[in-house]
Parts: C-alpha cells; structure tokens; sequence
C-alpha cells in the first residue's frame, strides 16, 4: 500500500496511509508501542462494507515519521490534525490501540471540533491514576513502565537494544511476548496473518532506529498533556479481562473519568483481543448520525 507524506509546521515528517472506502467515514488508527502505520487491521473489504475510510501513521520516531524530542502525549493532536488537513477533513473519528489510546483521548481533549466520537482499546491510565498501575502486568512492562519513571538512562539503554534486536529479527519480539502474554493472546497470535502484520509492523516501527519506542513509553509515564474532563464526545473504552499487557484496571479508571464514557471488559479475551474487536469498533465509529 502506497504512502504519503506531510510536514508539521516545525519541518517534522509525518508518514501515513489510507485504505478502505474513499467516501467513508475518516477513522484515524493510532497504533500501539511499538508500531507502526502499517499494524494489523481489518482488510479492505470489511472497511468497504464498513463505509470506512481509515487513517493510519507512524507516530514521531516511527517507522517514516521523523522524530519529535520531548513529546508529550497530548502532541499528537496536532499531528492528527496536520495529516487531517492535508487529506482536506473537517472532521473525523479516532480509535487508538494499547499505547495509542492515550493518544486517541489527546485527539478527543484537544480536537473538540474536529473528532466526532472516540475509542480506546487496551489503554494505559496517566502514571498517576489511583489504581495499582503494575499489579497483573507482566513482568517485561512492569520493568520497561517503571524505568521510565526512576531510571531514564536503563530505560533507553534497554528500548534502544530490545528496538536493535527487532529490527535484525522482528519475529524475536513476538516471540519474546509469547513467553509472558495470556491464554487468550497466545490463541490470537496462532493466526499467521496476525503473525505477519505483527512482525511487518513490528519491522517497520524499529526501522529508522528506537526513538519512536523510547519517546511513547516516556510519554506515557508523564504528564500526558491534558484533561480527561475536557472529553465532550461520546467514547467507548474496550478492554480484555484477562489483559496482562495493560491490566483492565487501567481501562475501568478511564471510563469512570471520562464524561459519558461506555465501558466494556470482556471475558475470555485479552490485549490482541482489540484486533478482533476493532471492526465493530470500527462500525460503531462510522454510523451515518456522524455524517448528518
């Protein structure tokens, strides 16, 4: 799938893509940590039907998106709407997965004109969320979460080799995930599409190094940028029960912060289940009462 282009009014460059329905409703992906714009996602048949027209990009230090030091969740919002105005869109949804929900509420806070609806699929909660932030969490995030917060330098240090290994070996990451992820997940991932788009993703995320990596954890662990109370739109938080990734405590923190948040915790699914779920997700997003 082909790629374009757009620079931020600082000269950063934005990669992104778009596939499905030309005349569907625009539906920005934000990808998880580490991703890409090319992460898993429905095939473009199932967007046609969906009357989906979906938007995805690499987030700063990604894949083709140039770097952005320092950034700060909520920085994404200007990106969003610096890819938005390039496609000619006044408005549009947003649906972010793992690390990108946070991103896709940043769009929802800052965005309130533009981003019609929200959701959020296997989000993280702000650092300081009045929850047990790591408890269920497995132990490779619990290291990777909590370094970012007391030891930056060990942080780095780990992201740029873990993001040297992926992009010698993509497949080594998945593999190191099957080791910690949950039943569930591990059943999601036996699908050797999942599998590929995973890796290619995975492979594209690392290739122009680990800033794209280190920047989102960083940014995850601060002071996100803006305030869940200044969310207006309708937002639907989905989480997996048996999430070890990002326990479901994260998500039900979320939904009871968020004005007229809906709130689903699954059973019998995890964090790859927001794959499975993205097309009804997807669908919810597109209803014809956001285009009147």
């Amino acid at each position: 799938m082909s790629h374009s282009d757009v620079f931020t009014t600082g000269g950063r460059r934005l990669r992104y893509e778009v596939s499905g329905a030309r005349d569907g409703v625009p539906v920005f992906l934000l990808h998880g940590t580490p991703g890409s714009r090319i992460g898993p996602r429905p095939r473009a048949g199932v967007l046609y039907r969906l009357g989906v027209r979906l938007i995805s990009y690499d987030r700063p230090g990604y894949g083709g998106s140039d770097r952005h030091r320092d950034r700060t969740v909520a920085d994404c919002a200007s990106d969003v709407a610096a890819i938005a105005d390039d496609l000619g869109l006044d408005t549009f949804t947003v649906v972010g997965r793992s690390g990108g929900g946070p991103h896709a509420l940043a769009c929802a806070a800052r965005l309130p004109e533009r981003v019609t609806r929200a959701a959020v699929l296997v989000s993280l909660a702000p650092h300081d969320a009045e929850i047990d932030w790591f408890g269920g969490m497995m132990p490779s995030n619990v290291e990777e979460f909590g370094a970012a917060s007391h030891d930056e330098p060990r942080l780095v240090e780990s992201l740029r080799l873990q993001a040297d290994r992926t992009r010698r070996s993509p497949v080594s990451l998945l593999d190191s995930l099957r080791r910690e992820i949950a039943g569930p997940d591990l059943k999601v991932v036996r699908d050797l599409m999942i599998q590929q788009r995973l890796v290619e993703a995975y492979a594209e995320a690392t290739r122009g190094g680990p800033y794209g990596w280190i920047d989102d954890v960083l940014a995850t662990r601060r002071d996100w940028g803006f305030d869940l109370v200044d969310i207006k739109q309708r937002v639907r938080v989905w989480h997996g029960a048996e999430d070890n990734c990002v326990p479901p405590a994260h998500a039900r923190w979320l939904a009871e912060r968020i004005p007229g948040a809906e709130l689903t915790v699954q059973t019998g699914t995890a964090h790859f289940g927001a794959m499975e779920i993205l097309p009804e997700i997807l669908s919810w997003l597109a209803e014809p009462a956001l285009v009147a």
